[in-house]
């Protein structure tokens, strides 16, 4: 892959995704429902890596089963995960997370809202051109890495499907109104969508570097797991749910912090 193919998908994801998010912020002002942030953001990543993954190139002749099969792949996460996200927002007036951000800003939430859904923005285009790349590698045999890489990536997507279902399983039940979602995979770990979200990211790395060093850039798609952790477990995942629960749950939310781990689904000894 050369640098001008490199910086083409660059400057498409970037681009696109700020057009998507402005979109976004549109939707929320309009509407006063943010949920609609992450479906935007969840079709807008996915939609623009799929694109990046099957685009074709006059300069380097990359494997078609490889662009295809990465291309299938973001399309299985992103519309489970984009669907997941619609039909729980369309139950909700607000995410509290945003909400609460809203209330602090004040007078100047708007303008706030839109950076820092362009924030979001860049960080879906780094994970969109680490898809691209993975798609781009021009090694033409599937090797062990690959294999393991798209084990990975349906591991997680099976993994954080289970959770989502557990835990809209344990809400929809009236009498845990209030109550904290500590079965299956939540009895382990107090984010285990999150966790499995984060796992797949690591796998378009084991499929986009070559160690034979024919793809340089493929390395650059080690940001996609580093960034998405950083994301979900210090910046807009973790901290801010675990303030809301805290704030709905009380007590019981404290208790259930001490005895179950905040990210990686292991029991806590």
């Amino acid at each position: 892959m050369g640098t001008l193919d490199f910086a083409i998908m660059a400057a498409f994801a970037w681009m696109a995704l700020f057009l998507i998010m402005t979109f976004a912020w549109a939707v929320q002002q309009k509407t006063g429902n943010s949920g609609w942030v992450d479906v935007s953001w969840t079709f807008g990543t996915g939609g623009v890596a799929f694109i990046a993954s099957v685009a074709p190139s006059g300069a380097d002749p990359w494997p078609l089963w490889r662009q295809i099969a990465v291309a299938a792949l973001t399309a299985c996460w992103c519309l489970r995960l984009g669907l997941h996200i619609a039909s729980r927002t369309r139950a909700i007036a607000d995410d509290p997370r945003y909400r609460q951000l809203i209330n602090e800003w004040g007078e100047d939430a708007a303008r706030r809202m839109f950076w820092f859904l362009q924030s979001q923005a860049a960080v879906g285009a780094l994970l969109a051109l680490s898809i691209g790349l993975a798609a781009r590698n021009p090694d033409p045999a599937l090797r062990i890495q690959d294999i393991v890489g798209i084990a990975i990536l349906l591991g997680a997507i099976v993994g954080e499907t289970v959770a989502d279902r557990q835990l809209l399983r344990f809400t929809s039940n009236p009498a845990n109104k209030n109550a904290v979602c500590d079965v299956g995979l939540w009895r382990w770990s107090r984010h285990p969508n999150y966790f499995f979200e984060w796992l797949s990211w690591t796998s378009y790395p084991l499929i986009a570097i070559d160690l034979a060093g024919h793809h340089p850039y493929g390395w650059l798609s080690v940001g996609a797991p580093v960034c998405m952790f950083w994301v979900l477990v210090h910046v807009s995942g973790i901290p801010p749910l675990e303030a809301h629960m805290l704030r709905s749950r009380g007590d019981a939310f404290r208790a259930y912090q001490k005895r179950t781990r905040p990210f990686i689904p292991l029991p806590k000894f």
